[in-house]
Order: structure tokens, then C-alpha cells, then sequence
């Protein structure tokens, strides 16, 4: 695999009388990985040699691509952080992509540069799958570079496009498992984003800017720049500590569940809450909101914890949302509830709509002038219930006046026997639209019994909640099911 990783180490012992520091020697120890065997090298080079001698101690020079840097062929910059540049660059020995990480000139003195160093040892120390590793630590004509592993895009990259909240729960497992090794170490990131959340192409996820992160801090303090929405309030004030880091934590996984990042003073509920609720469960979200209290003592002590909590929910299948669970009916309890509802519908509606007999096929209640069952749907070819009228049609079934020339249900021929003289009944209540005609009319009939055309009148009657949206005439849409005068189904109430 190449040199995987590179620690630089100084070692200063030459003395001059005079008391200045004249470092006379320096011991580069590089841990070199080739076919499954790691090696300690130890290589003294005399710094007397002019073209060994880093010429601004590190200080980095501006870099353009497709410019050479030792074995490194500059493709494109990828980011400017608030202490370093990140560029795409080729390992032309190797022939492999990778990232590299220049400290900014016009930030890096000799402090930080010295704290950056620090930290990349220290990081050398951090072997962990979800931590990304340093492939090389060096100088390179006078300037510190930093190489790493190029991965496909950044989690920020993912927060922009629709993902599967199992796949984002990944995510967080993994972030997790990172920050808690680091923790273990006694190593606090102090910059946990998703800018530094890197992803590769077989899923997993690595923790990168170690380094860059403990450094940046008086940068962050000078320049006012970096990731101030990701830190926690004691961060904010230069007090960092490894719960900061738990806080931090919790922000990402919010932001990734919720797209929108919680803000101070970091009160329940939290920007998107409702739809956050509905990814996941409700024991997941108090998980959160524990590492987002403004009160770190209120916090997990470290991601340790943090991560031991969250695989307590993982195993009793607490992270997604429950099913509902369904309740079963039995048939009686079901047979229970209609009758409860035709009976509610009959002391409703007996006498408005005259019902005066029942369903063949479901039971339920009916009119004469019913053409379907308002419960089933059913529509029998003939009427045979109860009638108050004299005498029947003898097509339909239904009741007629003696008087009446046609069936006013059905459109049968008119009638052999007619009366001479005109019975009254008070149940008339419109009169036929015909030009010539102005025969008197009952509820709900289909026909004139005078001169059968069709009526046009939209009925209606005393209780109805809507009308039908086939024939226009009111209904019950809190008990039907189906129209009777059309037989139109109804649609559900929601």
C-alpha cells in the first residue's frame, strides 16, 4: 500500500556557548506499510545540507492547480477552512487520489504551526475505521502537507438530497463510534460537522480534521470564522471539553433527521419537530435533546456514553417509529356498532323519510321512495314492502294515487284505470316544471304522474348533511354508504 502514514519528529540537542538553539540533526521516523509488514525507519540527515532545510518553517505558499508539489500533482481545491486549504491531488508514485491539507499562510504562526504539528502526531496514534488516517505528514519545499485518503463527498453533500432515515442512522453509529475512540484517547475534536464527516464509496463514514480542529481554535477566536453553529455554549467561550463534542454530535444528528440546524437557546421543541417525529422514535428524540442540553453537566459525560445509550435504544428496536398497533374487530363487535348506527339513524329520520321497511340483502332501513338500499347498494328490481297507497304498479311495485295517469318511480306505461276526480294529500309539496302541465308532486319522485317527464327538482329534506354529487338531492353522508335515489356510492368521510 505505500507509506501510510508519516510521523515527524525533531529531536534538537546541539547547544552553541552562546546559548542559541542550533539543531544539528533531525530524526524523521516514518511507519512505512508494504505487503502486510510495518517498519520503523530511522533516517538522520544532516540539516548543514541547504536543500533539506525547510525554507519558512512550514509556512505554505500559494498553490494553484495543476501545479507539482514533490510526488504531488495538484488537481483542484476542494475547501477553504478557516485554518487550512484542501485540495484534490494525485500520489503520482502510488497513482492514487488523494486529499491534502495545506495550513493558510496568512493565518499560521509559529504557535499554531507548532500545535498543528501536535496534533498530528497525536492523530498518528488514532487508529479507529471511522476516523480517517493520515496517509502523510511532511514538509515538501518548505511547506506542510498534510495527505489523507480522498473519499466521494462530505455528509454536507448528503444533507442537500433525500436519504433513508436507516441509512442517516448509519451515519450516526458511525460518527458515534469515531468521537467515542477519540474520547478514550483523551482526544477532544473540537470541530465535529458534516464538512469534516468524509463518506466513502462502500458506506462507511470517517472522522477527519483532527489536526486542524484543537489548532483552529485561536484562529476561529482571531478571524471569527469557522463552524460556529456546530459548538456548544462553553465552546463559544473557549472552554471546550469532551461533552462539547457530544453536543456537537447531537446538532449534526438533528440536522440530519430535521434539515434545519437547532438554535440558541436550544429550546424544545426544535426547528421541524413533528417531522422528526415522524422518522423516529420518541425515546430517540429525547436521546437528542439530552446531548443538546445548555447545561453540559446535563449531558453524557463523553461519546462513550453517548454511544452506550443509543445502542440501548438500537437493541429494544427503539430508533424508528413504532406501528400502530391494529385492533381487531370481531364480527360481533362490528355487527354491534351498525345496529347502534341504524338505530341512531332511524330515531333521526323515521318520520322525515318515511321509513317504512328493510333491506333484503343488509337489514337496514328504507323508504318507498328509495330507489337503492342507502347502506348496501343494493337496488331490488321490485318493491315489496309496506305501502300507503290505495293500490300498486303493477311494473315496480310501488304505491300510486288513484288518480295518477303514471307510475311516478318507474317509468311504466300509464295506467288502465284512472279516477275522474283528484284526491288531495298533504304530502305534496312541488308542482311539475312541464309547460302545460303543473301536476302536483311528493318527495323524491322520479316522474310526473301526469304527464311522466322526468322532474329535474334536486330534493332534499330536514337533517341532510350533503347532496349527491351524481343526481343533486341530500343525503345522509354520515350513515350511507351509496345514494338511494341514484345509487351513486358515496365517497368516505376524512
Amino acid at each position: 500500500m505505500g507509506i501510510a502514514a508519516t510521523a515527524v519528529k525533531t529531536d534538537a540537542w546541539a547547544r552553541s556557548r552562546d546559548g542559541r538553539n542550533h539543531s544539528s540533526r533531525i530524526n524523521f521516523f516514518r511507519l512505512l506499510h508494504g505487503h502486510g509488514r510495518a517498519v520503523w525507519i530511522r533516517v538522520e540527515q544532516d540539516l548543514r545540507k541547504p536543500q533539506l532545510v525547510p525554507k519558512n518553517d512550514g509556512r505554505p505558499k500559494a498553490l494553484r492547480a495543476p501545479q507539482r508539489l514533490g510526488k504531488y500533482r495538484i488537481k483542484r481545491r476542494i475547501a477553504t477552512g478557516g485554518f487550512a486549504d484542501v485540495f484534490e491531488a494525485e500520489d503520482t508514485i502510488e497513482g492514487l487520489r488523494v486529499a491534502l491539507r495545506v495550513p493558510r499562510a496568512d493565518l499560521v504562526d509559529d504557535e499554531l504551526l507548532g500545535a498543528f504539528k501536535r496534533e498530528v502526531r497525536l492523530l498518528a496514534r488514532l487508529e479507529h475505521p471511522n476516523i480517517l488516517p493520515l496517509k502523510n505528514a511532511d514538509f515538501i519545499e518548505g511547506t506542510l502537507v498534510v495527505s489523507s485518503l480522498l473519499g466521494e463527498e462530505t455528509l454536507a453533500d448528503v444533507l442537500h438530497r433525500r436519504t433513508p432515515v436507516a441509512k442517516l442512522l448509519d451515519y450516526t453509529e458511525q460518527l458515534l463510534r469515531a468521537v467515542a475512540h477519540a474520547h478514550e484517547h483523551g482526544v477532544i475534536h473540537c470541530d465535529v460537522k458534516p464538512d469534516n464527516l468524509i463518506l466513502f464509496r462502500d458506506g462507511r463514514l470517517r472522522l477527519g480534521d483532527f489536526g486542524i480542529a484543537k489548532a483552529a481554535i485561536k484562529v476561529l477566536a482571531l478571524t471569527a470564522s469557522g463552524t460556529m453553529g456546530y459548538q456548544g455554549p462553553e465552546h463559544a467561550l473557549g472552554r471546550p471539553s469532551l461533552r462539547s463534542d457530544v453536543f456537537s454530535i447531537g446538532l449534526v444528528v438533528w440536522e440530519m433527521l430535521a434539515g434545519k440546524l437547532p438554535e440558541w437557546p436550544f429550546a424544545m421543541p426544535f426547528p421541524n419537530h413533528e417531522r422528526v417525529k415522524r422518522k423516529v422514535h420518541t425515546e430517540l428524540i429525547d436521546w437528542i435533546r439530552r446531548s443538546l442540553e445548555v447545561d453540559q453537566r446535563a449531558r453524557f459525560r463523553d461519546a462513550g456514553a453517548m454511544l452506550e445509550a443509543y445502542l440501548r435504544l438500537k437493541r429494544a428496536g427503539k430508533l424508528l417509529p413504532g406501528k400502530p398497533k391494529r385492533v381487531r374487530t370481531s364480527k360481533a363487535t362490528l355487527a354491534d356498532w351498525r345496529a347502534k348506527k341504524r338505530s341512531a339513524f332511524d330515531r333521526q329520520f323515521r318520520k322525515v323519510l318515511a321509513l317504512g321497511h328493510h333491506c333484503s340483502g343488509c337489514g337496514g332501513s328504507m323508504s318507498e321512495s328509495m330507489r337503492a338500499c342507502p347502506w348496501c347498494g343494493k337496488a331490488p328490481k321490485r318493491y315489496t314492502g309496506k305501502t300507503s297507497m290505495p293500490e300498486r304498479c303493477p311494473r315496480c311495485g310501488r304505491g300510486r294515487k288513484l288518480d295518477w295517469r303514471f307510475c311516478a318511480w318507474c317509468y311504466g306505461g300509464g295506467f288502465r284505470q284512472v279516477a275522474t276526480r283528484a284526491y288531495p294529500d298533504k304530502r305534496y309539496s312541488a308542482a311539475c316544471t312541464k309547460s302545460g302541465c303543473g301536476g302536483k308532486l311528493m318527495p323524491f319522485m322520479r316522474y310526473c304522474p301526469w304527464c311522466r317527464s322526468k322532474v329535474q327538482r334536486k330534493w332534499k329534506f330536514t337533517g341532510a348533511d350533503a347532496r349527491c354529487k351524481s343526481c343533486g338531492c341530500s343525503i345522509a353522508g354520515d350513515y350511507w354508504s351509496h345514494c338511494p335515489w341514484c345509487t351513486t356510492k358515496i365517497p368516505k368521510k376524512r
